[in-house]
């Protein structure tokens, strides 16, 4: 019988923010620890993804700090010293954690900031600066920010290390380390992890003093509502096999081994009319949290990615979990199932196997402690149809158009407007500046008048009597420096692409970006000098 969050002392004003959010009853590891943690135990939680880890540690992590819990009292928010601490291994799951943790803390008077590389750190800094009761990071950006003297961790009370198993199989435990060496000594500690191996019982004798272990389940043991299966097909039947299991109505996520089997395989998927994207470690973090957020708010059904990029993405109603390429350990094929069949939900677990793969995916399945159901299959057979289920109609494929950079990207001027079409160098204005048209332009002469022809047949205007040199129409980049001659104001230094490879050292517009256009943004000057240098190399000449 499961009890409610106020049965286990969790307060009144937190219990109903998280029946606001359609939870009123406690899971088993929720039930286990509570208690313990909030009197302000320290505590090791083990239990499987999707077993209600994050609310566990977020109830009495917010708590303790907002004085809720007994014994515990509120904290003066001050700058730079947070008073609780989430680590976590991927920018993913820090994402996620903070997405619980932050309406509780706020239900409690507390704010929260979420820390992890791969992104300005400028709106970190100031979260900071400004005052922060909770800072959910990944170790390695919240090491930097600490040797920079940014933060510190005198003042925290509280601090939890989420997948600590999955930090170790990431290389994070020095790290690890030296940050809890830092946080005070007879604070509260929360460790939680699905197993106890690879280095984190270490951390466990070091940093948890008289620790209450708790678990959900055993480590090894598969959620028992998922439906295990493994579908043996012939090599030359597998593409289509992923495509039928992809084409369904509900969520799935299928799992590559490598970055770009994962990409390659979304963009695929989408050719054939099943919209899918990709997560993996080539992405940028907004394209992460694009492509992440379009898979958790349903506008992209399939998710393709790759262990490492999977890591604390918990989206519910996963209904279908594709093992594209069998993983190597045992541990990667139960995390990366652990995506679906959470919270008590159901869901099924396919493995793809080719012929010759059979043998290897038995052991690993044996020492997963999984005993599934085995299938020789075609794309077309019964048993795929029944893991389908309704199909989605197909999406007619829509190549994304090349982003428009007219000025607004980070190449000076605005890059390469034109792109590369036709069938050869020439054709295109000077403006332009892609490799567009077909077959080489006739002329090859420097002109001295305010404009120059060059290979590509296409001018390069706005230059100053005298001034223009070299190549000016190969389809790729000439130097300017603006002084103002044309549509805008100002002196900004610019490197435009005005259809020339040569050094063409036109005084052109002084608009800011294209001398042609107008149109852009100032580049670094650092990055002009060196784009001048370049264009100069190129046209054997020297830009002063």
């Amino acid at each position: 019988m499961s009890h409610s969050f106020t049965d286990l002392g969790v307060s009144e004003a937190l219990s109903a923010d998280l029946a606001r959010g359609g939870i009123t009853e406690a899971f088993p590891i929720q039930e286990k620890t509570l208690p313990d943690s909030l009197a302000g135990r320290d505590v090791l939680g083990r239990g499987r993804t999707g077993s209600g880890k994050t609310v566990a540690f977020a109830l009495p992590l917010v708590s303790r700090l907002a004085g809720l819990a007994p014994g515990s009292s509120r904290v003066s928010r001050r700058a730079h010293r947070p008073t609780g601490l989430v680590l976590a291994p991927t920018r993913e799951l820090a994402t996620q954690i903070d997405r619980t943790v932050a309406p509780l803390a706020k239900a409690a008077g507390l704010n929260t900031t979420v820390i992890f590389g791969g992104v300005s750190q400028k709106r970190q800094e100031k979260a900071l600066a400004d005052g922060v009761d909770i800072v959910v990071a990944c170790p390695g950006r919240l090491e930097d920010l600490m040797k920079q003297g940014l933060l510190t961790l005198d003042d925290v009370r509280v601090t939890v290390l989420d997948e600590a198993d999955h930090m170790a199989d990431m290389g994070f435990l020095p790290v690890v380390t030296r940050i809890l060496a830092k946080t005070p000594k007879g604070s509260q500690r929360l460790l939680f992890s699905a197993t106890l191996d690879n280095g984190v019982d270490v951390l466990v004798k070091k940093f948890l003093k008289d620790p209450v272990l708790h678990s959900a389940d055993n480590a090894q043991a598969a959620v028992t509502t998922m439906d295990h299966q493994v579908l043996v097909t012939h090599a030359d039947d597998k593409q289509a096999l992923i495509e039928a299991l992809a084409s369904g109505t509900g969520r799935r996520m299928m799992f590559t081994r490598t970055k770009y089997r994962a990409k390659k395989m979304a963009k695929k998927l989408s050719q054939a009319g099943i919209p899918a994207v990709d997560l993996q470690g080539n992405l940028s973090q907004g394209a992460r949290d694009r492509n992440l957020a379009a898979f958790s708010d349903g506008d992209i059904r399939v998710l393709v990615a790759t262990d490492v990029a999977a890591r604390g993405v918990h989206v519910d109603d996963v209904e279908l979990v594709v093992h594209i390429d069998p993983p190597a350990e045992h541990k990667s094929y139960l995390h990366r199932s652990g995506r679906t069949a959470r919270a008590g939900a159901s869901g099924a677990v396919i493995t793809i196997a080719t012929t010759e793969e059979r043998s290897d995916v038995s052991k690993l399945m044996k020492k997963a402690g999984v005993a599934p159901r085995v299938d020789e299959v075609r794309p077309d057979s019964e048993v795929v149809k029944e893991l389908v289920g309704e199909r989605a109609e197909r999406v007619a494929y829509t190549p994304a158009a090349p982003a428009a950079q007219n000025g607004g990207g980070k190449r000076p001027g605005g890059g390469r407007p034109g792109g590369r079409s036709g069938g050869g160098r020439s054709g295109g204005s000077a403006q332009g500046g892609g490799r567009s048209g077909s077959g080489r332009g006739a002329s090859q002469g420097s002109a001295r008048g305010g404009e120059s022809q060059g290979r590509s047949g296409g001018r390069s205007s706005g230059g100053r009597t005298g001034d223009s040199r070299g190549e000016a129409g190969r389809g790729g980049r000439s130097s300017s420096r603006g002084r103002g001659d044309a549509a805008g104001s100002g002196s900004a230094r610019t490197s435009t692409p005005q259809g020339g490879r040569g050094g063409s050292g036109q005084r052109g517009s002084g608009q800011r970006g294209s001398a042609a256009t107008g149109a852009g943004q100032v580049p670094d000057r650092a990055m002009a000098a060196a784009q001048r240098r370049r264009e100069s190399n190129r046209a054997g000449q020297s830009v002063r």
